[in-house]
């Protein structure tokens, strides 16, 4: 048995599909659709290039850093950050 779908039906289909690939492009909300608590964008203000024997905690002493070190360097993995890595030390989130 064929299903037949009429244009006005598929044209609502295909505008309903284009407006939730925005919503999560663009990761905001439409009428309630899309990502909800999205997190802030980081603005980096000043960099600090990783030097040997550096580690977030000292990093964060150094420059007398918050836990808002870790918002405007929200991909950082403390574990395996290495020499020559550029982390934000001043910066807003917005």
């Amino acid at each position: 048995m064929a299903v037949v779908i009429s244009n006005k039906s598929l044209n609502l289909v295909l505008m309903l599909c284009l407006f939730l690939i925005i919503s999560f492009a663009e990761g905001k909300q439409i009428g309630g659709i899309g990502f909800v608590g999205v997190k802030a964008t980081p603005r980096c203000q000043q960099v600090y290039g990783v030097e040997a024997g550096d580690t977030c905690s000292g990093i964060m002493a150094k420059f007398k850093l918050t836990a808002h070190f870790f918002a405007i360097n929200p991909n950082i993995n403390c574990n395996t950050i290495f020499i020559g890595q550029w982390l934000c030390i001043a910066g807003t989130t917005k």
